[in-house]
């Protein structure tokens, strides 16, 4: 499993604090988004042609471990 913490950064002076791939001002949401917008990985390592496929990897670890660490509060 890839450790996202080699790849997503958060900054308060990058993109409002977004968590972003390191070196980028690529947001983790912006590839979330495209992956749910159906882009293949293929597609978006063209539109963006300096990530690797580990940055997409640790963009969709890193939300997962967001949630898995969510607390659900019954209403």
């Amino acid at each position: 499993m890839i450790d996202y913490r080699n790849h997503i950064y958060s900054n308060p002076k990058i993109m409002l604090g977004k968590p972003i791939v390191k070196g980028t001002r690529i947001t983790v949401e912006l590839l979330l988004r495209k992956v749910a917008d159906g882009y293949t990985f293929e597609e978006i390592l063209k539109m963006y042609p300096h990530l690797k496929l580990d940055d997409i990897l640790a963009s969709i670890a890193y939300a997962a471990a967001i949630m898995e660490s969510e607390e659900v509060i019954e209403a």
